[in-house]
């Protein structure tokens, strides 16, 4: 019998056992991977490297090592050796990358597949929102036109420059608004090393872009009319770049990638542990994600036709730990009780400081973290949605791995986080996986016939509009995990408590190897070649994922003093693609009238194009941010009572009164008495 090896694919999160002797790229593609190639496997193109990564990894029980694969190959090492400057660029070595093809599985191994050699491209659902901002940059320019230096006047070249800037500005902005004298301004350091020379150049008349009304950042020979900046929500799975004209407010391009910190942990406290337990785990996973950050705003710059020292400033937002990773903050005493971040309020740090590839003495400005685990990113959404204006009290949730809330209005605001894990976003269900061609990301079960019908990404329609449907399906991505679940409950196949109902005449429902099993797609409709189904771990997975989200809610609306909340916003590129009846039906947000539950789409990467583009509003968040009460679960006595209600469908004792006609035959639970929550 040959022997089976445990493979872990990332960041598409695909994972299984393949046999022992395979090729990275044939066990990638039975997971539904596909690399590229287009040798024939020969190792001459090089489209599929992939790294090999080392390490003991808890979550899935491995040690994966560069010795569980084959060693290098002959025609592999002589084609890297060839192309030293790719390595030197990329930080690799040769034995790290691997040519998918020439390496074979012998035990248990983690894979991190670049996204130059991924066949199907992730889609990253971060798109920004066409929002109305009023454009008020920290940024701004001005003309300045000098008479230059003789012996009468031989004036420092920076003390004649901010003289000169003093006058452009009352010029410009009027005697009204209070201004920094000429003695009181001020010129970044790197900026000056070139001043003698560009006002020369350029015959002492020059636009000079000052921060904050105080810094000279760049001085540019005559007139120059534009600026640019960059906003960045820094996700635990995604990355999103908006660039932005500071003085039009136009966004010029958006740019997307997977967050590569998810090779060293799905979730922020995986990463927090290997930092942890890795010497070099922090610097690791810091310059993982500057690379993308310079990758995304070298595509951005290119899309743009501009050059990437035109941009003078950033804001980045991003959950608490992935903030203290960006900045080279040790994330240690977040995971560690009573989960105390190194810095609350809002910062702003030179670009060069970070190794971010704009202009090196552009800013950075990094939003206010509020608590422990509700970072940057939602003070973000804050900024985009404004609960703090609202007399109604909105419920907001930023649904992903870790998922955050905020609940109030203008009178007070309440916020708390929660591990919701990577099962919703497709890891931990056995053939989910992120969105991508080939994910199905809707499904509906005939509640008669127990039949499913299912939409595939990139393939127009439902699968039933297609007279032969073969060959499409790789995997479930999250929005048809929880369709899944919430039509296998609401067509009867499972039961309240989320276990299977045996005896249904249906052969799509079966005892598998791990239990009992609902088959959404044929092996003849897949690209893998195996059945793809709804398992009853998968089931558990998204009981566990929803009851802690619901839980946090709860705990919220308790607090406050309210059963529900007027206005449920859900934030998040995952958020958006849920569909607001089918996760109410599961008990994965509270109840509510669904009219007034909405989808929003990215309010943080919204809210830091905000920031970016109104330097007001940097402020108002800092004083809105000192003001939301934190509310730690951990610290909740009813917690696991609450928990352990909440895993049921759509609660145990709750009535939600918006979706029951959807399960007219509802009895009560009679496990509901045993966890009574006071």
């Amino acid at each position: 019998m040959t022997k089976k090896h445990n493979i872990i694919l990332q960041p598409s999160g695909r994972r299984g056992q393949v046999d022992e002797g395979i090729s990275v790229r044939s066990a990638a593609r039975e997971l539904g991977v596909e690399i590229e190639s287009i040798c024939a496997e020969n190792a001459t193109c090089g489209k599929c490297m992939v790294l090999i990564e080392e390490g003991r990894f808890e979550k899935y029980n491995i040690d994966s090592k560069r010795e569980n694969v084959t060693p290098v190959t002959t025609e592999e090492r002589a084609y890297l050796e060839r192309r030293p400057k790719l390595l030197k660029d990329k930080g690799w070595e040769i034995g790290q990358v691997r040519l998918s093809c020439q390496a074979k599985v012998c035990g248990d191994v983690l894979i991190n597949v670049p996204e130059e050699s991924r066949g199907n491209k992730q889609i990253v659902r971060k798109s920004a929102s066409n929002r109305e901002i009023e454009v008020k940059p920290a940024i701004r320019k001005y003309l300045v036109t000098m008479s230059p230096p003789n012996l009468e006047r031989p004036i420092a070249d920076w003390e004649r420059l901010a003289k000169g800037l003093e006058t452009s500005m009352a010029l410009v902005r009027g005697t009204d608004e209070k201004l920094p004298r000429w003695h009181e301004m001020q010129i970044d350091y790197q900026c000056l090393r070139g001043l003698s020379t560009t006002l020369r150049a350029a015959k002492w008349n020059v636009t000079v872009s000052v921060w904050q009304d105080k810094e000279v950042i760049e001085v540019q020979a005559g007139y120059v009319e534009d600026s640019y900046g960059a906003a960045v929500d820094i996700g635990s799975t995604t990355v999103a770049l908006y660039l932005c004209n500071l003085r039009t407010g136009e966004m010029l391009a958006a740019e997307s990638e997977m967050n590569p910190q998810i090779v060293y942990g799905e979730d922020v406290m995986s990463r927090i542990q290997y930092a942890i337990e890795y010497p070099d785990g922090l610097e690791k996973l810091h310059k993982a994600i500057i690379a993308t950050l310079n990758k995304l705003l070298k595509q951005a710059s290119k899309a743009a036709k501009i050059k990437t020292e035109e941009i003078l400033e950033m804001v980045l937002v991003g959950n608490s730990t992935m903030h203290h990773i960006l900045l080279n903050l040790h994330p240690k005493d977040l995971g560690l009780a009573p989960f105390v971040p190194a810095i609350h309020k809002s910062m702003d740090i030179k670009a060069r400081e970070l190794g971010l590839h704009i202009n090196p003495s552009g800013n950075i400005h990094v939003l206010p973290t509020i608590a422990s685990f509700v970072g940057a990113d939602t003070s973000a959404m804050i900024v985009a949605e404004e609960p703090h204006k609202q007399d109604e009290n909105w419920l907001l949730i930023d649904v992903g791995t870790n998922a955050e809330l905020v609940l109030g209005n203008r009178k007070r605001l309440v916020c708390t986080s929660t591990p919701t894990g990577p099962a919703l976003e497709g890891a931990h269900v056995e053939y989910g996986m992120r969105a991508a061609p080939g994910a199905i990301e809707r499904v509906n079960i005939d509640e008669k016939t127990l039949e499913p019908k299912y939409k595939v990404i990139g393939v127009d329609g439902w699968n039933t509009d297609h007279a032969d449907f073969k060959g499409h399906v790789k995997g479930i991505c999250g929005s048809a995990i929880i369709d899944s679940v919430a039509e296998l409950f609401r067509a009867g196949i499972v039961d309240s408590r989320g276990k299977f109902k045996k005896g249904l005449d249906s052969k799509r429902i079966r005892e598998g190897e791990s239990g009992w099993e609902y088959v959404i797609a044929w092996a003849e409709e897949t690209s893998i070649g195996r059945d793809i189904p709804m398992t009853q771990q998968d089931v558990r997975q998204i009981q566990l994922a929803k009851a802690a989200l619901f839980t946090a809610a709860r705990t919220l609306l308790k607090r406050s003093g309210m059963q529900s909340p007027d206005k449920i916003i859900l934030a998040g590129g995952f958020g958006s693609y849920i569909d607001k009846e089918k996760a109410m039906l599961i008990g994965l947000i509270p109840d509510c009238a669904l009219e007034n539950v909405y989808a929003v789409g990215n309010a943080a990467g919204d809210g830091a194009r905000i920031a970016l583009l109104n330097v007001e509003k940097r402020n108002e968040i800092d004083e809105v941010t000192r003001k939301v009460e934190r509310f730690e679960l951990p610290t909740d006595p009813e917690f696991q009572n609450n928990f352990m209600l909440a895993t049921s469908f759509p609660h145990m004792s709750e009535p939600f009164e918006h979706i029951a006609h959807l399960i007219p035959n509802r009895v009560a639970d009679p496990m509901a008495k045993n966890f009574v929550v006071k």
